[in-house]
């Protein structure tokens, strides 16, 4: 098996598969590249694993997108689809179920925890790419994708209790805004990391973070 040959066939399929500004194929390439960053911290990575783990992370992303039930999970049906593309592909099974794990714990509401190291750092890049200066950017792409307000929300108690599923997904993403993203979950990534290198970064990006909310908070309300 030719690895080398089968990242560029796997990269041109997620390239089809995802078409939403803020999960598209240089999100992947963000994250690929933290992942062989974190790497070089840690022991023992298989990078047969990782790296097609990274590249196919958020290949179901636009299906759970569009999908106005709330009921597809994309990590979910990011797993079955990449089994399919994976074997296709030729892969070994071993391989293709420590990949189909990587993908399916990458996502926070799922209760489905990384155990391998390669699960580790697919889901520590995966979470830094939506802190600091990029994930300001994402936040704001999907803000304009789904048409969200630029709006303080008062009470958030009442919002989550009415736009949110029990176990944290968002029913309707238009009622989603910028600052409940970063108030529900993005200040809290740090804490939810497993690699120290994760934390590391993510300290630094939450830092530039927190200063940007609330300098716009400010502003909004119609401080200079």
């Amino acid at each position: 098996m030719n690895s080398e040959i089968n990242h560029k066939r796997i990269i041109e399929i997620v390239k089809n598969n995802l078409t939403c500004s803020a999960h598209n194929l240089d999100h992947v390439f963000r994250v690929y590249n933290l992942c062989l960053f974190i790497a070089k911290y840690e022991e023992n990575v298989d990078l047969n694993v990782l790296i097609p783990s990274a590249l196919l992370h958020d290949i179901a992303r636009v299906k759970e997108s569009q999908d106005k039930t709330g009921v597809i999970d994309h990590s979910a049906l990011g797993s079955s689809m990449a089994e399919d593309i994976l074997k296709d592909l030729k892969y070994q099974k071993t391989t293709i179920e420590k990949i189909k794990h990587c993908i399916l714990t990458h996502r926070f509401r799922t209760g489905n925890e990384p155990t391998s190291i390669e699960a580790k750092i697919l889901f520590d890049s995966d979470k830094l790419d939506i802190i600091g200066a990029s994930g300001i950017a994402r936040t704001f792409m999907l803000a304009g994708q789904f048409g969200q307000r630029l709006e303080i929300i008062q009470d958030l108690n009442h919002y989550l209790e009415h736009n949110t599923t029990e176990n944290g997904r968002i029913k309707d993403v238009s009622k989603h805004n910028p600052f409940i993203e970063y108030e529900i979950k993005l200040k809290k990534i740090p804490d939810k990391l497993y690699t120290k290198k994760g934390k590391e970064i993510a300290n630094e990006r939450l830092k530039f973070m927190d200063d940007y909310f609330d300098r716009l908070k400010k502003e909004i309300n119609g401080f200079k």
